[in-house]
């Protein structure tokens, strides 16, 4: 799979891309991430990407012509592109499974005040947001997207049976989990863990993930596959709060 990622800060990239599972990735051929500087495409002599917002305003607006010709520069035929903004579709574990099906995602990281609203129709783009807060600009969003779509690929996990047991990958958050000393601090380590029985273990996890989304993520149990009677069990949950 192959990353595209356009931006006025090529830098913010370079450590990221070189570390734990992404540096090993990429150094593997698993992934390819090619990091573009939108300057690049932008007229001399001063290679501006933004302009004064019609209308006025505070700040600037990232202008559609070097932001357009850039992604038609790098994006392969299939490739889908994606603007990083505050105002996206919210990036969610299905969404990364989605997107971890194609070749190449080309990801645009806004800056400013945001990007001119045509640019997104010109090149049939989706714009994505990570979160419902604002960030300075789409560098950080695009790493976020960037790694939570690699570790779904095939060979970029070290243990792939991980990606099962993960917060979201059915529908839940992730049950807790303890490592040694059994006992820290007069915190001890539930029984049941250390009891060997694997079925028991299995049913004890399965629940705490229920209670622990009921508790925490409430509306995420709306949609989650959950048999008739782990319905009951959080309906009787819900009545005893």
């Amino acid at each position: 799979m192959r990353f595209d990622v356009l931006t006025i800060f090529p830098e913010a990239f370079e450590s990221p891309l070189r570390i734990s599972l992404l540096g090993k990735a990429i150094e593997a051929g698993i992934l390819q991430v090619g990091v573009h500087d939108l300057r690049d495409w932008a007229p001399e002599p001063h290679r501006k990407v933004d302009d004064a917002p019609f209308g006025g305003g505070p700040g600037m607006v990232m202008a559609p012509g070097p932001v357009v010709e850039a992604v038609e520069s790098v994006q392969k035929p299939g490739g889908r592109v994606l603007l990083m903004s505050a105002a996206g579709r919210p990036l969610t574990q299905a969404l990364a499974a989605d997107l971890a099906s194609h070749d190449q995602l080309v990801l645009v990281c806004g800056r400013y005040e945001g990007m001119d609203d045509r640019i997104h129709r010109v090149l049939d783009a989706e714009e994505i947001s990570i979160g419902e807060y604002v960030l300075s600009g789409g560098e950080m969003a695009a790493l976020v997207l960037l790694d939570a779509v690699s570790r779904l690929l095939p060979g970029v996990m070290g243990n792939a049976r991980s990606l099962g047991e993960e917060s979201f990958a059915d529908g839940l958050l992730e049950y807790p989990q303890f490592t040694r000393p059994a006992d820290y601090r007069g915190l001890k380590v539930p029984d049941i863990l250390v009891s060997g029985h694997h079925a028991n273990v299995v049913a004890w996890r399965r629940e705490q993930a229920l209670r622990r989304t009921l508790e925490r993520r409430p509306g995420l149990l709306d949609s989650a596959p959950l048999t008739d009677a782990e319905r009951q069990a959080v309906e009787t949950w819900r009545q005893q709060e």
